[in-house]
Parts: C-alpha cells; sequence; structure tokens
C-alpha cells in the first residue's frame, strides 16, 4: 500500500458499514478519501475520529445522491478542483428494496438500478475520464459486488437485487476487456461479499427491523472491516498483478 500514500480515492456509500470501514483502511494507509453519500453527518464524525487517531490520510466528506447523475458530476468536478483527481474508485454504495418479480413496485427497482447500476457506470466513466487526462496509468476500479452476483438461487423478495449484482458482474468484465483494448494498465477488481453485518439488511426491512435481526442472527456475520482488508489486498499488489474477482463469505454460509 505504500505506492497510494498521498493519492486519491473515492468512496461511495462512505457514511456507514463497508463504505466507513473501506474509508477508515485508506485514510489509516496515508490516501485522501473522499466519502460521499446523501447524508455526511457520519463521515463527518469519522473524518474527526481519524484526525484524532493521527491517521497519516484525510478523509474528505462529500454530500452526494448518487441516483442523480448531475450531483455525481458536480462531485467528480469539485474533486477535480481540490485534489486534481481520482486515483481509485471503489463503488460501495448499494441498497436493497423488498420487490420481488411477480408483485413488486417499479419504483423500487428503478432505484435499486440507479444506485447499484447507474452510479456504479457513472462513477466508473468519469473516474476513468479523470486518470487519463491526468496520464494516471495505475489507477485502480473496485466494485463491491455480492454473493448474489454469482449465484441464482435466494429468497424471492431479493430477486431484483440480485439481478442488479448479476450485472455488475458483468459490469465488471466489460470494463477488464476495454481496459485492456485500450492498452491501459488501469485494474479493475470486484469483490463480492457474502452476508455482512451492516445496516443493510434493517434499511431493506425498514417496516420489520425483526426480519434483518433474524438474518444477521443465523449465522457468524462478516463485518465492514473483512471487506476493507479485502480492499487493501486487491490495492496491494503489484501493478501487474489484477485480482479480478474476490468472493468472501462467512464459513458458515452455505450460498
Amino acid at each position: 500500500m505504500e505506492r497510494w500514500k498521498g493519492r486519491v480515492a473515492l468512496v461511495t456509500g462512505a457514511s456507514v458499514g463497508i463504505g466507513a470501514a473501506v474509508a477508515r483502511a485508506l485514510v489509516q494507509h496515508g490516501m485522501k478519501v473522499v466519502g460521499c453519500a446523501r447524508s455526511v453527518d457520519k463521515i463527518e464524525k469519522l473524518a474527526a475520529e481519524c484526525q484524532s487517531a493521527g491517521y497519516p490520510g484525510t478523509l474528505f466528506p462529500y454530500k452526494c445522491d448518487l441516483s442523480n447523475e448531475e450531483e455525481i458530476l458536480s462531485m467528480f468536478s469539485a474533486i477535480k478542483t481540490l485534489h486534481q483527481g481520482v486515483d481509485v474508485c471503489i463503488n460501495n454504495a448499494g441498497l436493497a428494496r423488498p420487490e420481488p418479480l411477480l408483485s413488486g413496485k417499479t419504483e423500487g427497482w428503478k432505484t435499486m438500478i440507479d444506485v447499484n447500476v447507474l452510479a456504479l457506470s457513472i462513477c466508473t466513466r468519469e473516474a476513468y475520464q479523470s486518470m487519463k487526462e491526468r496520464n494516471i496509468d495505475d489507477g485502480h476500479i473496485i466494485n463491491i459486488n455480492s454473493v448474489l452476483g454469482h449465484i441464482y438461487h435466494c429468497a424471492k423478495y431479493a430477486h431484483f437485487y440480485c439481478a442488479t449484482k448479476h450485472t455488475v458482474t458483468a459490469l465488471t468484465e466489460g470494463i477488464r476487456q476495454e481496459l485492456r483494448e485500450l492498452k491501459s494498465h488501469i485494474r479493475v477488481t470486484s469483490i463480492s461479499p457474502g452476508l455482512v453485518e451492516t445496516e443493510f439488511a434493517y434499511r431493506c426491512f425498514e417496516h420489520d427491523p425483526s426480519l434483518a435481526n433474524t438474518l444477521y442472527r443465523s449465522l457468524k456475520c462478516l463485518d465492514g472491516g473483512d471487506i476493507a482488508n479485502a480492499v487493501l489486498y486487491a490495492l496491494g499488489t503489484p501493478p501487474h498483478v489484477q485480482v479480478h474477482e474476490l468472493i468472501v463469505r462467512p464459513t458458515e454460509q452455505a450460498n
């Protein structure tokens, strides 16, 4: 991770869970981290904690609604002005809505597509353009995917969410192929966690938190730090090594 000191990373969905853990880990390794979310109160608190701990890097909170392309473009413009550009893009933001295929609400499906697919794609495009215009050839794009992006058997409420994550799997391979065609050495990695205990399920089941409790108590879950370690591993490999896909499950998880 030594070569990343002083360089700039964008972490989407950095207010809680995996995103907050990744942002903290990158700051600990000396990076300038722009952490974005719709609400930045928790990111501001995390930034203060990182500063108090004396970490060599810095966390910069940025308010951004990733379902709004104009806000994403404005964020990248601000990053260019303040930090020259992005060297690492961690597409972590994602959400689920309990909307089955045969009875779900269109609004919920659109929300998942906007954040899980379109925001990831827009951030990837803008991060690549930022690297290209500064002749950065060793940048890294990391998509926080899911085991549900690789399997088909899941609870019916998650079928559409599962489809968005299969899209992330396909997009990650597409990015790799396009970068190769351009003879770029920018790397792309998909990290697919199994069950991680965060606010994710509580937001999904906001009308019945007991469902999230049951899910998280069903086995010994991963935590955000486990996925942050996976991010550090992918980033820390030599420039000629591309960890393209990394699946991280709890030992007890079946699927």
